[in-house]
Parts: C-alpha cells; sequence; structure tokens
C-alpha cells in the first residue's frame, strides 16, 4: 500500500491492520495493544523519570519516540501516537494537570452553565500543533513500516473530566451534571465533538492511517443515555471522519450499543473482555471488524498459558474482520516477556 507524505510517496510495508479495517481476507489478523507505549515498558519508565506526563505529549520528539518504542520489541502491526484524551479540553482552555499518584486533575471542574458558555472552540493548529509535530517525526521514524494509527477521547469521557475533576469509579458528578443541567451538558459535549472533529481531521492531513475513538466510561450509562449523551455525539465524529479516513470506536462497557454502532459508518469496533466473541459478532451482525478483547489482567498468566487464550480467541472471532487487541489499556505492571508473548501468539498463529 502507498501513502503521501508531503511530495514523497511511501510504500506501506505492512499494512495488515489496514486490510482488517477494510474487512478484506488476510492470512492472520493483526495485532497492536492499547497503551503499548507505556509503563510497564523500562525506556518509557526511563523518560517518565526525566519528564512530568504532559511534557512528553507537548515535547513532539519524545512523543514520537514514546510511540515506536514498542515497536522495537515487538513485531507489532500498527502503531499508536503517545499523548492522551485530555490535550483536547486543554485546547479549549481547560486546565488539566497530572497528578503524581491522582491521575487527571483540575482545580476547577465545570459545574455550571456560565463555565460551560466561557468554554472555546479552539484553532486547533494554534493550541495542538505539537500534536501534529509529532504525527511528522513519528512518521519519518516508522518510515512506512506500519500504519500509524491517531485517537481521541469521545466527548462523553472528557465531559466525566471535566466536570467530575478527577478519575471516579462512578462519575456521579458528570451523570448529576447531565440530569440536571442538560442544556449545558450538551452545549458541552457539542463543543468538545466540534473540537474532535477538527483536531482528528488534521491528524488524518498529517499522515494517520486511522483514529480510534475510546468511550472509557461509556459503560456508565443506561442504554437510553448513552444513546442521548455519547453515542449521538461519537456518531457526530464518526460522520465526519469516516469521509477521509478509517474509524475505529471502542466504547468499554458499551457491548448494548453494538447493534447499534455497527449500522454507523464505522470501519470497525472495539469490545471489553466482558462479552464472548460469538456475542459480539451476534449483536454487531458479523458485518464489520471487531477488535479486542483479552483481559488485560489475564497477561499476568504465564506465556504458554496467554498463548494459548489468545489462539482459542482467534479461532472463536475467526481470523478475518478482526484486529487482536486487548479488552482496555495494558497494565503498567505486566511482565515485558508476557506482553511479547501475547504479540508473538498472533504472528506465529496458523489456520488449523
Amino acid at each position: 500500500m502507498l501513502r503521501q507524505e508531503g511530495s514523497e510517496i511511501i510504500m506501506m510495508k505492512n499494512d495488515l491492520y489496514l486490510r482488517a479495517l477494510r474487512g478484506e481476507t488476510v492470512e492472520r489478523p493483526p495485532v497492536w495493544m492499547m497503551r503499548q507505549a507505556g509503563r510497564y515498558l523500562p525506556e518509557f519508565m526511563a523518560l517518565r523519570e526525566k519528564y512530568d506526563f504532559f511534557t512528553r505529549c507537548q515535547t513532539p520528539e519524545l512523543a514520537a519516540e514514546i510511540t515506536v518504542q514498542p515497536l522495537r520489541r515487538f513485531p507489532l502491526d500498527a502503531a499508536i501516537l503517545f499523548s492522551d484524551i485530555l490535550v483536547v479540553p486543554q485546547a479549549m482552555g481547560i486546565d488539566f494537570k497530572m497528578k503524581e499518584s491522582v491521575g487527571p486533575w483540575l482545580d476547577n471542574p465545570i459545574r455550571t452553565a456560565e463555565q460551560v458558555r466561557q468554554i472555546q472552540v479552539p484553532d486547533v493548529d494554534e493550541t495542538l500543533g505539537y500534536v501534529f509535530d509529532a504525527v511528522e517525526i513519528t512518521l519519518e521514524k516508522l518510515n512506512g513500516a506500519v500504519p500509524l494509527i491517531g485517537f481521541a477521547g469521545s466527548p462523553w469521557t472528557i465531559l466525566c473530566y471535566c466536570v467530575e475533576g478527577k478519575g471516579s469509579k462512578a462519575f456521579d458528578l458528570a451523570k448529576k451534571f447531565c440530569y440536571t443541567e442538560p442544556e449545558a451538558a450538551h452545549l458541552l459535549l457539542q463543543k468538545i465533538t466540534d473540537t474532535t472533529i477538527a483536531y482528528l481531521k488534521r491528524k488524518v492531513e498529517k499522515g494517520v492511517s486511522a483514529v480510534q475513538i475510546f468511550d472509557s466510561w461509556g459503560g456508565m450509562l443506561s442504554p437510553e443515555d448513552y444513546r442521548e449523551f455519547s453515542w449521538q455525539y461519537i456518531n457526530q465524529i464518526v460522520e465526519a471522519l469516516s469521509e477521509v479516513t478509517k474509524v475505529v470506536v471502542f466504547g468499554k462497557g458499551c457491548w448494548f450499543a453494538l447493534e447499534e454502532m455497527a449500522h454507523s459508518k464505522a470501519s470497525a469496533l472495539g469490545v471489553d473482555w466482558t462479552i464472548t466473541p460469538e456475542n459480539a459478532r451476534k449483536f454487531s451482525g458479523n458485518q464489520i471488524t471487531l477488535q479486542g478483547n483479552f483481559d488485560p489482567a489475564r497477561l499476568h498468566s504465564s506465556p504458554e498459558t496467554i498463548r494459548k487464550m489468545v489462539h482459542e480467541m482467534i479461532r472463536r472471532f475467526g481470523k478475518d474482520r478482526y484486529i487482536v487487541n486487548l479488552g482496555h489499556g495494558i497494565l503498567p505492571n505486566i511482565p515485558v516477556e508476557n506482553a511479547e508473548a501475547f504479540v508473538n501468539a498472533v504472528v506465529e498463529w496458523r489456520p488449523e
């Protein structure tokens, strides 16, 4: 497959991931891992000791280096740009920090309609240029080895952090805000959506081969509320981006929405480990590429057990219209050799 980079045409050496997104017949399913550039890698931890989280995100050379680190170790079929979903609200003037031992932190959470009205939809080139620079540097490093995935958080997931001001087990304050201030909530969701569309479109223009939308907290909502406060905004992004690239939607805990998602213009749907491969296929109508769904905690198992479980997972999903991945991000305490066993189990897999 060919990819344009400026005036230069780059040959994509491994396009297995893109072929799976297109629903083509493949010799084996592709594999990558959510959070594959992360804390389980000692080389990532070395950079973490030197630079704080958002410095790593906002320094294009560091973000590019972190993106390619796992590809030096493992025969992965795709890279995903190192960044964070919270760069979008930061660009909108919502001043998130990353607190040690706490995670995302906002000194002044969004709790009123007036605060929402004051939030601006930014010029993404002015506020997120460092991400686009990181895309360009990463593509130079990859030199067509594998596709590069860009990503963003779903508007609902970002709203959760903006209203709660930090992580939460239930995001009760975010839900309360939506139910007591629905007009303000929908205005905030629309502003996040508009910013996200511009952001992802610019990533595509810079050269990413596909984009993924992470709805980490969609499963907190009832099916009806999910449609109102999450899916309608994700679908706006899918509609806008599907005109220029392949779009993957991953909703953690959102098995109940698979049928509706499958009727969108998304090219693939991510699923977590709480649904069987058979039901994931059934609920999505057997017509769309699925991605997932190995329990990240299962990477604590022995390499041989991991290998057997991965082969069984592929058998149950089927090799076509399937991308092997975890059901959420890799955990920081996973042994590197176990992550390697996961990837190698896919690469070595052959039809029975």
